[in-house]
């Protein structure tokens, strides 16, 4: 079995706000890749439950926030519709998408 590593890299404020982010995933040919913001989910599942990790840098602009939580909602649709070939499911996940992208006027007239 072969083992790699997703290594995120945080440095800290003095008062413990992320200030700068990087990541690195050798095996994709990704070296300190800078990064504002990071969303990590993971399933336990002896507890059945979500454990996540959620950072930003404290110099994370709200639109582009916006734009990346819309975006994470698509994405999240497109693995939802892989992991479970749910397509009415997904199609009501996608319609969510759309409600906030024009909510947040994210889409281009």
């Amino acid at each position: 079995m072969k083992k790699t590593d997703i290594v995120i890299t945080v440095c800290l404020d003095k008062n413990k706000i992320p200030e700068k982010m990087s990541w690195s995933a050798v095996d994709g040919g990704i070296k300190n890749q800078k990064t504002k913001a990071f969303l990590f989910s993971a399933w336990d599942d002896v507890n059945q439950e979500t454990m996540k990790i959620d950072l930003w840098t404290k110099d994370m602009p709200v639109d582009q926030m916006n734009v990346f939580f819309h975006q994470t909602l698509v994405s999240l649709a497109e693995s939802y519709l892989k992991a479970t070939n749910n397509e009415k499911m997904n199609d009501t996940f996608n319609q969510f998408c759309d409600y906030f992208a024009e909510k947040l006027e994210l889409k281009k007239k």
